[in-house]
Protein backbone atom coordinates (compact mmCIF):
# COMPACT_ATOMS: atom_id res chain seq x y z
CA UNK A 1 0.00 0.00 0.00
CA UNK A 2 1.57 3.56 -0.77
CA UNK A 3 1.16 6.33 1.68
CA UNK A 4 -0.09 9.40 0.90
CA UNK A 5 2.56 12.06 -0.38
CA UNK A 6 3.69 14.51 2.09
CA UNK A 7 2.01 17.80 1.20
CA UNK A 8 3.50 19.82 3.08
CA UNK A 9 7.19 19.56 1.26
CA UNK A 10 5.58 20.66 -2.21
CA UNK A 11 5.15 23.90 -2.91
CA UNK A 12 1.66 25.11 -3.08
CA UNK A 13 0.37 25.49 -6.85
CA UNK A 14 -0.39 28.89 -7.87
CA UNK A 15 -4.35 29.27 -8.37
CA UNK A 16 -4.89 30.39 -11.99
CA UNK A 17 -6.07 33.83 -12.37
CA UNK A 18 -8.95 34.54 -14.04
CA UNK A 19 -9.34 36.54 -16.91
CA UNK A 20 -11.62 39.20 -15.44
CA UNK A 21 -8.51 39.05 -12.35
CA UNK A 22 -5.78 39.75 -15.03
CA UNK A 23 -7.63 42.30 -16.98
CA UNK A 24 -8.63 44.51 -13.77
CA UNK A 25 -4.95 44.34 -12.82
CA UNK A 26 -3.77 45.39 -16.14
CA UNK A 27 -6.27 48.44 -15.83
CA UNK A 28 -4.75 49.20 -12.48
CA UNK A 29 -1.61 50.02 -14.27
CA UNK A 30 -2.94 52.31 -17.14
CA UNK A 31 -5.92 52.32 -19.31
CA UNK A 32 -5.52 49.86 -22.26
CA UNK A 33 -7.36 50.28 -25.91
CA UNK A 34 -9.79 47.43 -26.49
CA UNK A 35 -7.12 45.92 -28.91
CA UNK A 36 -4.46 46.31 -26.30
CA UNK A 37 -6.76 43.79 -23.94
CA UNK A 38 -7.66 41.63 -26.18
CA UNK A 39 -3.84 41.15 -26.72
CA UNK A 40 -2.19 41.27 -23.53
CA UNK A 41 -5.10 38.66 -22.69
CA UNK A 42 -4.40 36.28 -25.53
CA UNK A 43 -0.46 36.14 -24.63
CA UNK A 44 -1.38 35.30 -21.11
CA UNK A 45 -3.11 31.96 -22.69
CA UNK A 46 -6.75 32.83 -22.22
CA UNK A 47 -8.84 31.10 -24.66
CA UNK A 48 -10.92 33.50 -27.24
CA UNK A 49 -14.48 31.96 -25.48
CA UNK A 50 -12.71 33.52 -21.83
CA UNK A 51 -11.74 36.62 -23.05
CA UNK A 52 -15.63 37.56 -25.20
CA UNK A 53 -16.88 37.54 -21.68
CA UNK A 54 -14.49 39.88 -20.06
CA UNK A 55 -14.56 41.95 -22.86
CA UNK A 56 -18.66 42.14 -22.68
CA UNK A 57 -18.19 42.49 -18.97
CA UNK A 58 -16.20 45.15 -19.35
CA UNK A 59 -18.31 47.16 -21.99
CA UNK A 60 -20.57 46.62 -18.99
CA UNK A 61 -18.77 48.10 -17.03
CA UNK A 62 -17.79 51.15 -18.84
CA UNK A 63 -14.31 50.17 -17.89
CA UNK A 64 -12.90 50.53 -21.73
CA UNK A 65 -13.54 53.26 -23.82
CA UNK A 66 -10.85 53.84 -27.25
CA UNK A 67 -12.08 57.39 -27.62
CA UNK A 68 -11.46 58.48 -24.02
CA UNK A 69 -7.82 56.21 -24.21
CA UNK A 70 -7.47 58.14 -27.46
CA UNK A 71 -7.61 61.59 -26.04
CA UNK A 72 -6.09 60.97 -22.73
CA UNK A 73 -3.60 59.49 -24.67
CA UNK A 74 -2.73 62.25 -26.73
CA UNK A 75 -2.96 64.97 -23.51
CA UNK A 76 -0.25 62.89 -21.87
CA UNK A 77 2.14 61.97 -24.32
CA UNK A 78 2.08 65.41 -25.77
CA UNK A 79 3.14 67.33 -22.36
CA UNK A 80 5.01 64.56 -20.38
CA UNK A 81 6.84 62.79 -23.42
CA UNK A 82 6.60 65.79 -25.20
CA UNK A 83 5.79 63.84 -28.72
CA UNK A 84 4.40 65.91 -32.04
CA UNK A 85 1.31 64.75 -33.29
CA UNK A 86 2.47 62.68 -36.28
CA UNK A 87 3.98 59.96 -33.35
CA UNK A 88 1.13 60.31 -31.51
CA UNK A 89 -0.62 59.01 -34.64
CA UNK A 90 1.42 56.05 -34.80
CA UNK A 91 1.05 55.40 -31.30
CA UNK A 92 -2.64 55.33 -31.08
CA UNK A 93 -2.59 53.46 -34.55
CA UNK A 94 -0.32 51.22 -32.96
CA UNK A 95 -2.76 50.59 -30.09
CA UNK A 96 -5.20 49.63 -32.80
CA UNK A 97 -7.65 52.61 -31.99
CA UNK A 98 -10.17 53.48 -34.98
CA UNK A 99 -8.99 56.19 -37.20
CA UNK A 100 -12.12 58.53 -36.36
CA UNK A 101 -10.79 58.64 -32.96
CA UNK A 102 -7.49 59.29 -33.49
CA UNK A 103 -8.06 62.12 -35.99
CA UNK A 104 -10.71 63.54 -33.53
CA UNK A 105 -8.33 63.11 -30.28
CA UNK A 106 -5.43 64.89 -32.62
CA UNK A 107 -7.60 67.49 -33.27
CA UNK A 108 -7.34 68.42 -29.72
CA UNK A 109 -3.76 69.53 -30.36
CA UNK A 110 -3.21 72.41 -29.99
CA UNK A 111 -0.55 73.67 -32.93
CA UNK A 112 0.64 76.18 -30.63
CA UNK A 113 1.45 73.96 -27.84
CA UNK A 114 3.05 71.50 -30.14
CA UNK A 115 5.57 74.54 -31.56
CA UNK A 116 6.51 75.51 -27.61
CA UNK A 117 7.06 71.66 -26.86
CA UNK A 118 9.57 71.26 -29.56
CA UNK A 119 10.78 75.11 -29.50
CA UNK A 120 12.07 74.50 -25.81
CA UNK A 121 13.33 70.88 -27.01
CA UNK A 122 16.02 72.70 -28.93
CA UNK A 123 16.42 74.95 -26.65
CA UNK A 124 17.83 72.70 -23.95
CA UNK A 125 19.76 70.68 -26.44
CA UNK A 126 21.24 74.05 -27.30
CA UNK A 127 21.72 75.76 -24.09
CA UNK A 128 23.93 72.46 -23.41
CA UNK A 129 25.48 72.80 -26.59
CA UNK A 130 30.07 73.85 -26.75
CA UNK A 131 29.61 73.90 -30.43
CA UNK A 132 30.45 77.18 -32.37
CA UNK A 133 27.50 77.62 -34.16
CA UNK A 134 29.37 80.60 -36.51
CA UNK A 135 30.89 77.84 -38.69
CA UNK A 136 28.60 76.67 -40.79
CA UNK A 137 29.67 73.38 -40.88
CA UNK A 138 29.31 72.89 -37.33
CA UNK A 139 25.95 74.73 -37.66
CA UNK A 140 24.78 72.17 -40.19
CA UNK A 141 25.48 69.57 -37.81
CA UNK A 142 23.76 71.00 -35.43
CA UNK A 143 20.58 71.17 -37.94
CA UNK A 144 20.81 67.70 -38.65
CA UNK A 145 20.99 66.38 -35.03
CA UNK A 146 17.98 69.02 -33.57
CA UNK A 147 16.20 68.00 -36.72
CA UNK A 148 16.56 64.06 -36.50
CA UNK A 149 15.58 64.25 -32.81
CA UNK A 150 12.47 66.13 -33.35
CA UNK A 151 11.22 64.02 -36.27
CA UNK A 152 11.85 60.98 -34.09
CA UNK A 153 9.94 62.54 -31.53
CA UNK A 154 6.94 62.46 -33.70
CA UNK A 155 6.69 65.95 -34.95
CA UNK A 156 5.92 67.33 -38.48
CA UNK A 157 8.34 68.11 -40.97
CA UNK A 158 7.37 71.44 -41.86
CA UNK A 159 7.56 72.47 -37.76
CA UNK A 160 10.63 70.98 -37.14
CA UNK A 161 11.97 72.85 -40.62
CA UNK A 162 11.00 76.08 -38.73
CA UNK A 163 11.76 75.71 -35.10
CA UNK A 164 14.80 74.36 -36.08
CA UNK A 165 15.80 77.22 -38.20
CA UNK A 166 14.92 80.10 -36.06
CA UNK A 167 16.20 78.54 -32.77
CA UNK A 168 19.61 78.18 -34.95
CA UNK A 169 19.42 81.70 -36.21
CA UNK A 170 18.92 83.15 -32.42
CA UNK A 171 21.84 81.00 -30.80
CA UNK A 172 23.91 82.11 -33.91
CA UNK A 173 23.16 85.29 -32.96
CA UNK A 174 23.95 85.09 -29.30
Amino acid sequence: MTEPADTADQPERPRKVSAWDAALRLLGVRARSRSEMVERLTRRGFSSEEIEAVMARLDKHQLLDDEEFAREWVRSRAEYSRRGSVGLRHELRAKGIDEVFVVAALEEVDPDDEYRRARELVERKLSSSKADLSEREVRESMKRRLSGMLLRRGFPQGLVHDVVGEQLREHSRS
